[in-house]
């Protein structure tokens, strides 16, 4: 009987063989795939194997074959993901700070799988997690689940939301929060939640990887804004700052041109102003993160409107000045 079964999960080891053993360096001829198979129990002559094949390249399996010597070698070509993809997720995994290093490997591990044993240890010694700087949160899965279950069903949630004192540890902000959740976003490396919080007027931004005990509540969400775009809201939000977005231009120099298109997107308008500058408007929120931004470029990007977030650049910059000039 247990022969029998075998025998019924033959294609599926051997399709299985295919994907974790083969690729276009590594083939296996039909005398090596028949060793395969016995190590598992299942029989098979070099026919019924040879027709095997035929069957699984029928199903939409890409074997191909390829002359080894005398013999022809077998292996799979094209899979699901192809290895350039793998690596560039295996990469984005390793990077994000949102994603703890236990579970990075998890998931790198699973990555390994996509292609052969072989392509995969390639993948892992390319890829680096150790010393990286990671979130310490292992609930930051649970509660990405269920605030996209929020989002799906309309409804709100409350949760605690903690910063870090000089000693690491955490603090909570006094009292829950509780916001109608819109919409998430990986932004710098972190995963970020964008609601509305009833008290104000302007959305709020959360790292998940700081929110704990995460609750869906009854109460139905406020509606999403309209005209609400999440891509053009974290292009003008910088390091996610929280606030009110406000209509500003900006003067750059023709050697930052490829800065502003990597910030606000390739159909933004820039008018040439002189030889070698151009101006652009553009919404941001007026925070310190947008001013730090502005900042490295010295005097090749100036605010020219409103006057107002003018005053706030050079204010700031007149605190900063002050702290390392004694008058």
């Amino acid at each position: 009987m247990e022969a029998g079964i075998h025998q019924k999960l033959k294609f599926l080891y051997l399709a299985q063989i295919f994907e974790r053993e083969t690729d276009e360096e590594h083939t296996l001829t039909i005398y090596d795939l028949l060793e395969r198979l016995e190590a598992l129990g299942i029989k098979a002559s070099r026919k019924t194997l040879l027709e095997d094949i035929h069957l699984l390249s029928d199903f939409g399996m890409d074997i191909i074959p390829i002359s080894c010597g005398k013999k022809l070698g077998y292996y799979l070509g094209s899979r699901s993901f192809e290895l350039p993809e793998i690596k560039l997720l295996a990469d984005a995994v390793s990077s994000a700070r949102f994603i703890t290093e236990k579970k990075s490997r998890q998931l790198l591990s699973k990555l390994e799988g996509l292609t052969s044993v072989h392509r995969g240890r390639e993948i892992n010694r390319r890829v680096y997690v150790a010393n990286r700087i990671k979130s310490e949160n292992e609930l930051i899965y649970i509660n990405i689940d269920l605030i996209q279950q929020a989002i799906d069903r309309k409804k709100q949630i409350t949760f605690r939301y903690f910063d870090r004192t000089v000693g690491m540890k955490k603090k909570y902000r006094s009292g829950g929060r509780s916001c109608s959740p819109f919409a998430l976003a990986w932004n710098d490396g972190s995963y970020y939640l964008v609601g509305k919080q009833k008290k104000y007027t302007t959305l709020s931004n959360f790292r998940i990887d700081r929110m704990e005990n995460v609750e869906i509540l009854s109460e139905t969400s406020e509606p999403v804004p309209e005209g609400f775009d999440l891509a053009e809201y974290t292009a003008t939000t910088f390091s996610m700052f929280s606030g009110e977005q406000r209509n500003v231009t900006l003067c750059l120099d023709n050697s930052l041109v490829n800065v502003a298109a990597d910030r606000f997107g390739t159909d933004v308008i820039l008018i040439p102003c002189g030889e070698d500058k151009f101006t652009m408007n553009v919404k941001v929120v007026a925070a310190p993160a947008f001013y730090g931004w502005l900042f490295q470029f010295g005097d090749k990007a100036e605010i020219i409107s409103p006057e107002s977030v003018r005053n706030e650049f050079l204010e700031m910059m007149d605190n900063i000045r002050g702290k390392y000039i004694k008058e």
